[in-house]
């Protein structure tokens, strides 16, 4: 069966909103019929670029007629609102992460999307990485046993701005979360959550009581440990790794170097060149995979798009996490 593109309407028209909206153009199942921004020269560019008629007022998407699904990659204080608004008029939605930075507002809104009915998925990328996946599903295949230990790093090039640590969350809502959803991704059921951060080398995390480095330890109910590593600074790029291990063998993805090529001379073998500097470059696949599974979910519920809950999990991790590490406890969890 052939279906029409789907018509998205696309809020907030940031870094990230011109990554999706670049996607949406790209992909021959969809088309981007609205974009909304306060900032409405930024929407304009995006029209400009990829097409679609320009607000900046997202009402107007809303009550359009020719919006079938919604992307939101607005400032995550909107993305509630925004989800009960798309919810309410039964329209499809994509969120970029976190749902909130507060889960009281996540838990008000989660009985509603439950009883909707409409597909709401959260933009966790990384699911849909090809080779993070593939190790995903080879552990599920048992080619490596039972999974004992998950190992997930992940650092940033560099540190963000004061002014954005500031309004973040914090480094395990902001950074870290995308890691509690990969952890999940291969053990949803984390009963346990230990945290340490420290403050080496950022001003502005010192300035706002954040963390710059962290060391997360989950446990799942199985009994199996997932140890994740944070830092927002890396010499060597941006870094971005994962290791599978059980009794029969172990899994691992590398990081990815800007170039295939390799040197060796008398003084050096096999020197290398830098790994991607930049997320959007590392996980641009990711995120063009993430809108075919979104449009699978629109069109026939077989997805493989994380969900409310999932984003819900993640931020209940967070928050585990960042009890843990300022009260130095091990923190019990449910997710149910």
């Amino acid at each position: 069966m052939t279906h029409a593109p789907l018509r998205f309407g696309l809020i907030g028209t940031g870094r990230i909103g011109q990554v999706h909206a670049a996607n949406i153009a790209g992909n021959p199942a969809t088309t981007l019929s609205w974009v909304a921004d306060p900032f409405v020269d930024g929407a304009r560019s995006v029209a400009d670029g990829f097409g679609g008629r320009v607000t900046a007022d997202a009402g107007e998407l809303f009550a359009a007629d020719d919006v079938d699904a919604v992307l939101i990659a607005s400032p995550t204080p909107t993305h509630v609102d925004l989800i009960e608004r798309a919810v309410d008029r039964g329209i499809p939605v994509l969120c970029e992460k976190p749902i909130d930075l507060d889960i009281t507002r996540v838990e008000a809104l989660r009985p509603k999307v439950a009883a909707a009915g409409v597909p709401v998925a959260l933009g966790f990328n990384r699911r849909f990485d090809p080779a993070f996946a593939e190790v995903r599903a080879r552990v599920a295949a048992g080619e490596i046993g039972a999974l004992e230990q998950l190992t997930i790093i992940s650092r940033d090039p560099a540190a963000p701005p004061a002014a954005y640590v500031e309004v973040s969350g914090g480094i395990f809502r902001d950074m870290t979360i995308h890691d509690f959803d990969m952890a999940r991704f291969f053990l949803p059921d984390i009963v346990e959550v230990s945290a340490v951060g420290s403050t080496t080398f950022d001003p502005g995390a010192r300035e706002h009581g954040d963390f710059d480095t962290a060391v997360v330890t989950l446990r799942a109910a199985s009994g199996a440990v997932v140890t994740i590593i944070n830092s927002r600074h890396s010499a060597v790029g941006y870094d971005q790794r994962l290791e599978a291990f059980g009794g029969k063998g172990t899994l691992q993805v590398a990081n990815r170097s800007t170039s295939l090529v390799s040197l060796s001379t008398a003084e050096r073998v096999e020197a290398s060149a830098p790994y991607e500097d930049f997320f959007l470059q590392r996980y641009a696949e990711a995120y063009a995979a993430e809108l075919a599974a979104f449009v699978a979910l629109v069109r026939d519920g077989a997805s493989q798009s994380p969900t409310f809950d999932d984003g819900r999990a993640a931020l209940l991790l967070a928050d585990a996490a960042q009890r843990s590490a300022t009260e130095r406890v091990a923190v019990a969890v449910s997710l149910d």
